[in-house]
């Protein structure tokens, strides 16, 4: 059975357990990226799926771009396999394009999420 980590910072983060459970994926859940890296740890899941948020006025002095970039490092390491997914605001949609540089992205959905496009990353 394939596994997806999602990782909910948000109350705008969609739910969708029921989609993952129709598809037969397994769904663990994190509330940060920093439970998320301690679950890559332990167990490569096959699909990420998180929320981005660009770093406007982050302490790391332009180092950093989002909330997803020590996540996205660390991905060739626990989860070379992983394919990630997010979903991001029409606002920042224009800064997504710099974390392909980090990791390969698998999809980059636009809020409001449907479910049928999340189903096509998914199958």
């Amino acid at each position: 059975m394939p596994s997806l980590l999602s990782i909910i910072e948000s109350p705008t983060h969609p739910r969708l357990s029921s989609l993952y459970q129709r598809l037969q994926i397994s769904e663990h859940k994190v509330n940060s990226v920093r439970n998320a890296l301690r679950r890559l740890k332990r167990e490569a899941p096959d699909f990420i799926v998180a929320e981005f948020f660009y770093g406007y006025g982050n302490n790391y002095a332009g180092v950093h771009i989002s909330n997803l970039d020590v996540l996205l490092y660390s991905l060739p390491k626990y989860a070379p396999r992983a394919k990630v997914i997010l979903f991001v605001t029409q606002a920042e949609q224009q800064h997504v394009g710099q974390l392909s540089n980090i990791y390969p992205l698998h999809g980059v959905l636009q809020h409001p999420v449907q479910q049928s496009e999340l189903e096509a990353l998914l199958i």
